[in-house]
C-alpha cells in the first residue's frame, strides 16, 4: 500500500486556483530565480503542454513571472507579478508553445541579468506544488529544490567527485542526494548534490581552490 503524507492529502501553501499549474509554475519561476542569483533584468519564458493550453485561465504565466521576481507560491502578491514586474523595471516576453514536451507542464525560463549574464533553466511542475528541474543552461539535470543544492559543473576527468565530496565530508555537510551528468567522456559535467544543511560560502570556495577541474560551483 502507498503512503501519503499530510502535505499530499491537502496540497501545498498557495495562491490557487491549481496547485501544478500556479503553485508549481511559482516553484518553478523561483528557482530560475535562485539559479540566476536574483540578478534578472529580462526574462523570456515559454510554455508547453497543458502550462500552454490552460496556462492563461490558471495563471500561470503569472505565477511564473512572481517566482522570477523571487516571490514564494503563497504570496498574496503573485496576481499582481506583471504589474511588479515592470515597476521594478523587468522587461517579460511569454511565449506559448504547441512543441510537444516531455512533461506536459513544462516551462523554459530564459533570464538576462543586468550584466548581460544569461541563464536558463527547463522544468516541470509534476503535481502537488512540486517541480523537477530538468535542465541549467543547456547540461541534462535533476533535482526537486526540495533540499539545499550545490551544484558543480567540471570536467569529466577521474577524482574530481572524490575531490569534492571529501571536502564536504570535512566540512560536515551530508549528502542526501547526489547525480553526475555529463554531456561526453572527458568533456562538460556537472554534479548536481542535494544536501541535508546548507552549503556555506566558505565550503563553496574551498571547492573552487582545491578542485582545478570545476568551472563553476553555485548553490540554491
Amino acid at each position: 500500500m502507498q503512503n501519503f503524507s499530510l502535505f499530499d492529502i491537502i496540497g501545498p501553501r498557495m495562491v490557487g486556483p491549481s496547485s501544478s499549474h500556479t503553485a508549481g509554475a511559482a516553484k518553478l519561476g523561483h528557482m530560475a530565480w535562485k539559479i540566476a542569483r536574483g540578478d534578472v533584468k529580462e526574462a523570456e519564458l515559454t510554455l508547453y503542454g497543458s502550462f500552454a493550453t490552460t496556462g492563461r485561465g490558471h495563471g500561470t504565466d503569472k505565477a511564473l513571472v512572481a517566482g522570477i521576481l523571487g516571490l514564494a507560491p503563497d504570496d498574496a502578491r503573485l496576481r499582481y507579478s506583471m504589474l511588479l514586474a515592470q515597476e521594478a523595471g523587468v522587461a517579460v516576453r511569454v511565449a506559448f508553445s504547441d512543441e510537444e514536451p516531455d512533461h506536459p507542464n513544462t516551462a523554459r525560463i530564459r533570464i538576462t541579468g543586468a550584466d548581460g549574464k544569461v541563464t536558463e533553466v527547463v522544468g516541470a511542475s509534476i503535481g502537488g506544488g512540486n517541480i523537477r528541474i530538468t535542465e541549467i543552461n543547456g547540461m541534462a539535470v535533476e533535482l526537486s529544490g526540495e533540499y539545499p543544492t550545490l551544484i558543480v559543473r567540471h570536467t569529466d576527468v577521474p577524482g574530481v567527485i572524490n575531490d569534492v565530496t571529501s571536502i564536504l565530508a570535512r566540512e560536515k555537510i551530508n549528502v542526501a542526494f547526489m547525480r553526475v551528468f555529463r554531456q561526453a567522456r572527458r568533456a562538460d559535467a556537472c554534479m548536481v548534490i542535494e544536501t541535508d544543511t546548507p552549503v556555506l560560502e566558505r565550503t563553496r570556495q574551498l571547492i573552487l581552490e582545491w578542485c582545478p577541474q570545476t568551472t563553476e560551483v553555485f548553490t540554491i
